[in-house]
This record gives structure tokens, sequence and C-alpha cells, in this order.
């Protein structure tokens, strides 16, 4: 394949990625987004193995089977709940790629650079590797916190700032004395010691994040991942995956940005890790936010009643109607109140669930109508005029300790106020808090009911009543 033909091709991957992050920013556009990203990818990799990749085929392709068939299991096995923790191991994966890819381009001699080329040749390695590595152990971490198999808790080390600091000196001073070794065995010495130092970065960062903030740490983690990849075409003078990472490294701080802006977080801050994160010093976040006597507990029946009786009702759907499954019965639900003639709307608050975007993925994979659904911004100052709001599954987004609690941990994020309508109706399990282990006063309200039970079941219950 000549070059000019790469060249068109690699061109017309670059436009249907940048065409499949426009239709991804809409609900309506978003398949179609998707197929253009696939189309775009399928080219480039169709390009990459006619044009570039000279020998070794029989390794390439045996690796490419491997890996699609990995990728295809996990596809059908991993249910819509584990989506997150699979994002961020598939993270994982970039960062660890650019360091191999790093120390392989390091130990490749085929090419010998002089001067100023060898200089920038010698940093562009170097930070593959870092960036790389920091992606990889700090995705390991995401992974181990998503999926509940370490503590969403900060773990918050005294001097923690301090560590960062002189991790962040140690890996400035080696990349100085790397571009300058004498020679290659001292230069690899420092490339190792400045892994090792990137991998305790990535570690400690984001354990020194609460699982409050894990929906910003995903999207952050996204945006390292591509810059890694940015950095592993610097190194193999591949144009078109400088320009994937340079997209997915740009739209994922965007993202990262926006979520921030939406928890009331610094930005600066959580990728810092920990800072303005309240200390033990702060408000008690085991502590009970009401007394057991205020609960209201309520059944089926009377939910149903209830919502026939409403005419408007809005539903708020949480990480707990995922877990549960429950999407499908929610949307015949909201079917079966608007053939009754009840005003029904859906909530979604941007950090719901653990990923950005995800309760929207789980409304459209039931078929709610695009039209019902709003996000925070465009329905919080209708709550004074709904008669009922469903809270379903969810906790932290919609506690009011966010505004009635200076020292609570989620101070300041903004939150979805459903205590502000008639009735609030919260289906949920027990009272056991949420993700960010903050006790809600929501629970306690005069006009608030809990309906306890699996989400799914509670409103099959209610769907049998209607």
């Amino acid at each position: 394949m000549s070059e000019g033909i790469i060249t068109m091709a690699y061109l017309g991957a670059s436009i249907l990625f940048i065409l499949a992050l426009s239709g991804l920013s809409n609900q309506e556009t978003a398949r179609r987004g998707n197929y253009f990203g696939m189309s775009g990818m399928a080219i480039a990799l169709l390009a990459t193995i006619l044009g570039i990749v000279t020998a070794n085929y029989i390794l390439m392709f045996a690796c490419i089977a491997i890996g699609g068939v990995i990728g295809l299991v996990l596809a059908k096995k991993v249910e819509m709940t584990q989506m997150p923790e699979l994002v961020a191991i598939l993270h994982s994966l970039v960062g660890l790629a650019a360091v191999v890819v790093g120390f392989g381009t390091f130990l490749d001699h085929s090419v010998v650079f002089s001067g100023v080329e060898k200089t920038i040749h010698n940093v562009e390695i170097y930070l593959g590797i870092l960036i790389g590595a920091l992606t990889f152990s700090g995705s390991v971490v995401a992974y181990l916190k998503l999926s509940a198999k370490i503590g969403g808790k900060p773990l918050l080390l005294p001097g923690r700032h301090f560590l960062n600091l002189i991790l962040l000196l140690g890996a400035i001073t080696c990349m100085v004395q790397f571009v300058n070794a004498a020679d290659d065995t001292q230069a690899l010495n420092l490339l190792l010691v400045m892994t090792a130092i990137s991998l305790l970065f990535g570690i400690h960062m984001v354990l020194a994040i609460g699982g409050a903030d894990m929906p910003v740490v995903v999207s952050m983690l996204n945006s390292y991942s591509g810059w890694a990849a940015a950095a592993t075409g610097f190194m193999l003078s591949n144009d078109l995956l400088i320009v994937i990472g340079a997209l997915v490294g740009s739209s994922g701080a965007i993202l990262s940005y926006i979520m921030c802006r939406a928890m009331n977080r610094k930005f600066l801050s959580v990728i810092a890790g920990g800072f303005g994160t309240t200390s033990s010093k702060g408000a008690d976040s085991s502590a009970s936010a009401g007394s057991e006597a205020d609960v209201q507990a309520i059944d089926a029946e009377s939910v149903a009643n209830m919502l026939l009786a409403a005419k408007k009702v809005m539903i708020l759907p949480g990480y707990g109607m995922a877990v549960a499954q429950a999407q499908h019965s929610v949307f015949e639900m909201s079917r079966k109140l608007r053939e009754a003639g009840v005003d029904v709307r859906f909530g979604i608050h941007p950090v719901a669930g653990r990923m950005p975007g995800h309760m929207n993925v789980l409304l459209a994979e039931a078929r709610v109508p695009y039209d019902i659904v709003f996000e925070m911004e465009e329905i919080n100052e209708d709550f004074p005029n709904v008669d009922v709001s469903i809270v379903i599954g969810a906790n932290d987004i919609v506690n009011p300790a966010a505004q009635e609690v200076p020292d609570s941990p989620i101070a300041g994020m903004p939150v979805l106020e459903p205590w502000l309508g008639k009735t609030t109706v919260v289906l949920k399990r027990s009272m056991a808090s949420g993700y960010a282990g903050v006790d809600n006063p929501l629970f306690y309200k005069e006009n608030t009911r809990m309906l306890f039970g699996d989400a799914k079941s509670s409103i099959d219950e209610v769907l049998k009543n209607l």
C-alpha cells in the first residue's frame, strides 16, 4: 500500500473519530456516533496491517485473534452495572501498552538519533512510559474500588501532598538525568526508577480519592489513557495514534472538568488526589442523620394509589436501579402512568451511577423516550410543582446534606432536590448509606416514604397494583 493511500486512510479515520465524538454528545445521535467510531477503527486497523506492518504477520494475527476473542467474551458477559470497572481495567491496558512500547522503543537501536533529535526522542520515550505507568496503576486501583474489592473511602496519608511533591520532583530529576545519561545502562536504570515512581504515584493518587468522586476518576483516567496513546504515537511516528490520543485525552479532560463542576469539586484538587477532602476532624460521615422513629415505610399498593392520584411524577434513578436491572420495569411503570394521563419525567444527575452517562444508557436500553429524560439543571427548579418523586436506588445524588451540612464529605455538591416536592418515595433495600458513606437526611423527612426491598421487585409490585 502506497504512503499516499495510508495517509488518506488515516485522514478518513480521523474524521470518523471526530464525527463519533460529535455523535456521542447527544442521545439521539449516540448510536450513529458509535458506528462512526467503529468504522474509523476498522479503516485504521486495515491501513496499518496492510500498509505499515512488514513482518511478523503470524504473531500479529495471533495477538489480534486472542484480543478479539477476549473482547467478545467480555462484551457478552459483562453486565451494565459492571461497565465502570470494565472501562477502568481497559484504561489500564492502554497505559500498560504505552509502557511496553516505550521500553521497546528505547531498546530498539535500528535507528540512531543524535543531537536535538536524540533529546526529543528520549523525552518522548520518557513521557510515554511515565504517563502509561501512572495510568496503569491508577486504573487498576480504580477497578478494585469500583468492583468493591477494596474500600471506597479515601486513603489520606499524613503529609500526602508532600509525598506527591517528592514523587513529582523525583520524576523530573530522573528525566533530566535520563536525557543526559552517559550510556544505555544508566538510562535504562533511570527509566526503571521513574516507572516505579509513576506506578506508586498512580496508586497513591487514586487511593486518596473518595467514592463520591469515582465518576470523575473514571473520566480522568480516560483522559490519561488518551495522552498515553498520543505519547505512543510520537514514539512510533504514527500520526493517527497521535490524533486519536489527543482526541481521547482532550475530551476526557473536558468531561472531567464538567463532572467536577457538577459536583462542586476543583479539577486540580481531584487530580492531585485528596486535596480538599475532609479529614478525620471533619464530619462523621457514618453518623446517623435522623432517628429510626422518623422513618415512614410504605407498601407497593399505597405507592400505586399515590402515583395514580398525582398529576406530575418525577423518577430519579440511581446505581441501585442498575444493580437490580429494574430499568425495563421502570419504563413499563412510566408508560402505564402516562397512559393514565400522568405527566412523568426522569431526572438524571451528572454522576448518577459510577460512570458518566450510566443512567442515560440504561434508560435508552429500556427504550425510555428521550424527550422525557432531563438533566439535573433542567428539572431541579420544577420540584416544588411535583406531586410524587420516585427515587430508585439513588442516595448521594439526592442527599440534602450536600446543602445542609457544611463539613459533610459531599458539601457543596449540586444534588437533585425531591424534598421540595409534595411527596418523595425512596426505593431502597435498607437504610444503608450510599457510595460516599454519608447518611441521608432525606430518608427521615416528614414528606418522605420508604419502600424497602429490591428495586425491580418493588417496581413490579407497584405495576401489579397499577
